[in-house]
């Protein structure tokens, strides 16, 4: 990480009784894409609202760009939030829905006001559409008109609370890319807010997992999603199998264990969650699991089961097989590759595993 910009040290946040952020302590690099990550109720809006100023805290400090936030209100600080609901002025045209921000700058003429109107429209794909009625655009350009409002502003940190959360799917998945394109052009510290798990590995350089008040995990998204610190996160990150699994044999150096439906394996510390006892988890990825066809040779282990249920993507079937030994079937997924049937309800599976792709939740 680059220098941290934003420092959070043990910060707490009481409404009455309610713990809404218990002991949140975490550094946000310069130029960084950080993600609060988390179900609905977990603190991660509340969070955000601190770092704006919106919200008191009870305990500890927030700290942007080493100078301490107490005290200092909202419009003082060098933030700007696009909100969820983007708060555009449908009485305003775009050009001064962007430009409202800019009013009360008496060191700007109107001609300086206008060329930072157009370079800020302009950066986020809507130069020309200055003169439009905001009440006409879609909601993709809402959306890019609420990021222009608060770019203008040329903010150290942007904060963004759901900001694709009323967009589409297609339109969507348009504008995680696009933000990912704006937030390196503009090199400033972009803080996400979202519960969707896809649009957090997506955009983000490190993630925030949180729940009840607390952050879970924080990581690049390669590591939460391939080695989840517990299984609540590994649960909430994407699919995951979890089948019933019993400590064998246990070292310095890992575990031997032997795993409903799949059997013995051998799994190196990197892949054990804290914890002790010889009841455990395995997780296991659909994607880490395969199905054997005639004539392939198995890279890893193989079991035999029976199709249970298959659904058809297009690019990707995934497959729900019915192993000996568990009550819930496994679920893998396959591409769709030229050439490769898609197998069907009750046909016999061999399902080929690696023991190195296994996480065992203790």
């Amino acid at each position: 990480m680059t220098r941290p910009l934003i420092e959070l040290r043990d910060v707490h946040k009481y409404y009455g009784d309610y713990h809404a952020l218990r002991g949140i302590t975490a550094q946000i690099g310069q130029g960084e894409f950080f993600s609060l990550l988390g179900p609905s109720g977990c603190g991660k809006t509340t969070l955000l609202r601190t770092i704006a100023g919106f919200e008191g805290i009870s305990s500890g400090a927030v700290l942007l760009d080493g100078q301490d936030m107490d005290r200092v209100p909202a419009n003082k600080r060098p933030t700007n939030m696009v909100f969820q609901s983007y708060a555009i002025f449908p009485h305003l045209s775009v050009a001064e829905n962007v430009g409202f921000g800019l009013r009360k700058r008496g060191d700007l003429n109107a001609q300086a006001k206008r060329t930072l109107v157009e370079d800020a429209l302009d950066m986020v794909g809507l130069g020309g559409y200055g003169k439009r009625a905001a009440h006409a655009l879609s909601g993709g350009q809402r959306q890019r008109v609420a990021l222009a409002r608060a770019l203008i502003l040329k903010p150290k940190v942007l904060l963004l609370d759901e900001p694709l959360s009323a967009l589409d799917r297609k339109m969507r998945e348009q504008m995680q890319v696009e933000l990912i394109k704006l937030q390196r052009h503009v090199g400033i510290t972009f803080i996400l807010v979202t519960h969707d798990q896809e649009e957090a590995l997506v955009m983000s350089d490190r993630i925030a997992v949180m729940f009840e008040g607390e952050i879970a995990q924080l990581d690049d998204p390669e590591v939460i999603y391939k080695r989840p610190a517990s299984r609540k996160v590994a649960d909430f990150i994407g699919i995951m199998n979890f089948l019933p699994a019993q400590v064998l044999e246990e070292s310095g150096a890992g575990v031997t264990v032997d795993i409903a439906g799949l059997g013995r394996a051998v799994l190196d510390a990197g892949q054990i969650t804290r914890g002790s006892g010889n009841g455990a988890e395995a997780g296991l990825r659909p994607e880490t699991m395969t199905l054997l066809y005639e004539g392939q040779s198995a890279q890893g282990e193989v079991v035999e089961g029976r199709i249970e249920e298959v659904v058809y993507y297009g690019d990707m079937t995934y497959y729900f097989v019915a192993l000996p030994g568990i009550d819930t079937p496994v679920q893998l997924s396959m591409r769709n590759l030229f050439g490769r049937d898609v197998l069907a309800v009750g046909d016999t599976a061999r399902v080929v595993w690696n023991p190195g792709s296994v996480m065992l939740f203790r």
